[in-house]
């Protein structure tokens, strides 16, 4: 994908002010930081107050949880969860799940608003829609008018979809970042994935499908309510449902239709999140519990209640389960001796967590990708779960898409997508 560069994204310069009283100018004598200083007209020399910010109390040393150091052990497993001691948390933040770094600092409010801000280059705060030194922002996609709630990028394709709140599909070309085409579903669009020719939409009450190649149609009756999430495993296609149900069809060559196969029921809500790992279907739902289902049998083999609020979304990672909750937590799911899942780490966030996405960095290490519900997007790298930086919208970002050559795409709630791109943080 070639999508040119606008140079007023991924800014990360910082104007660092420096009145006369910093550096070898008098030391303030009230111990305060000068207002004025501030907001960048302090005129007074010598100054009486602080031309610095004041220093943070350091923190007191933490006790080590254990003989392995900071490992998280689930206590009703002895530590096992998945075998022995375990490397997730490792990094910065490892011992309780919380991270004990200091989170970055916010872009400036009056840019991430989309209005001029005043201070300008003198501003104090980036002007940047992250904060990192392993991404940058390439381009805006703008079109849609309301919330972007799925993004699809087929294999070989040079377009890229989204679907939206507002009951459109854009497609948009990846050489030239324009809309190439609007498709009208006159429904609310509630998710969106592609697989071989087929682009597969989620509305309420129905499963749209088109096939890119020969722009057939064909409408999937069956749910109720909204469709929330769409998978596809074992030539089978899953639509998790508004009314706790998971469908499932099965395309039929002899009649070059989807058909009927299943009807995987057992969630009490709605079901907001599938994916695929192995001969498993892992399922999220507004009950607040993940089901595991055998692919072979369609039948639910474990629930997982550890959670303790909607959870929102699951990915596997390896031999791992991932999810993530409103209850501000994600999880590590391993197998015991058992082959059950098990927590087998937590890590703790200050907001409620809306998706996960897991891709490779410019090196080639796994990185996670959690949106949270204060308008941000957390990067962690795996399994330390050490800070890679934020990225930052006007509202929500629900849709995260990942695509070839280091490229990924996230859609918020305003209806802008935007097009990132991975770099050699080294070479920043």
């Amino acid at each position: 994908m070639d999508i040119e560069t606008d140079g007023r994204f991924g800014n990360k310069r910082v104007h660092n002010r420096l009145g006369p009283g910093s550096g070898g100018g008098p030391s303030s004598t009230t111990g305060k930081v000068c207002n004025f200083w501030r907001a960048g007209r302090c005129n007074r020399f010598p100054c009486p107050y602080l031309h610095s910010e004041l220093p943070e109390a350091a923190a007191p040393p933490k006790r080590p949880s254990g003989p392995g150091g900071n490992v998280w052990r689930n206590p009703s497993t002895g530590g096992r969860g998945g075998g022995g001691h375990n490397r997730w948390g490792r990094g910065p933040g490892g011992g309780s799940g919380v991270a004990n770094h200091k989170p970055p600092e916010r872009p400036c409010k009056y840019f991430l608003a989309g209005t001029d801000c005043s201070y300008g280059e003198r501003c104090r705060y980036p002007h940047s829609y992250c904060i990192s030194d392993s991404i940058t922002m390439l381009t805006p996609l703008k079109g849609h008018e309301k919330g972007v709630t799925g993004i699809a990028l087929p294999a070989g394709s040079d377009k890229l979809y989204s679907g939206s709140k507002d009951g459109t599909v854009r497609m948009w070309d990846c050489q030239t970042g324009q809309c190439a085409g609007v498709i009208t579903m006159g429904r609310e669009v509630g998710c969106m994935i592609s697989e071989g020719p087929w682009l597969f939409i989620g509305i309420p009450d129905a499963v749209k499908v088109w096939n890119m190649q020969t722009a057939a149609e064909m409408n999937l009756t069956g749910p109720t309510g909204q469709v929330y999430a769409l998978a596809v495993a074992s030539e089978l296609l899953f639509a998790a449902t508004q009314d706790g149900r998971i469908l499932a069809w099965r395309f039929s060559a002899t009649t070059n239709c989807f058909e009927p196969a299943a009807s995987l029921d057992g969630h009490k809500l709605a079901v907001v999140s599938l994916i695929v790992g192995g001969m498993r279907l892992y399922s999220a739902s507004m009950d607040k519990t993940i089901r595991v289902w055998d692919l072979a049998t369609l039948q639910c083999i474990q629930t997982l209640s550890d959670h303790t609020d909607v959870v929102m979304s699951v990915l596997c990672w390896d031999q791992f389960l991932l999810s993530c909750s409103l209850d501000q937590t994600i999880k590590v799911w391993a197998a015991t001796e058992s082959g059950n899942l098990e927590v087998t780490y937590t890590h703790r966030e200050e907001q409620g967590a809306l998706s996960l996405s897991g891709m490779p960095d410019a090196q080639s290490k796994p990185v996670l990708l959690c949106s949270l519900n204060d308008n941000t997007v957390r990067l962690y790298d795996l399994p330390s779960f050490s800070d890679r930086g934020r990225i930052f919208s006007k509202q929500e970002i629900r849709a995260i898409q990942m695509g070839p050559g280091g490229l990924f795409f996230t859609g918020d709630g305003t209806g802008e997508l935007k097009v990132w791109q991975w770099i050699d943080g080294a070479q920043t």
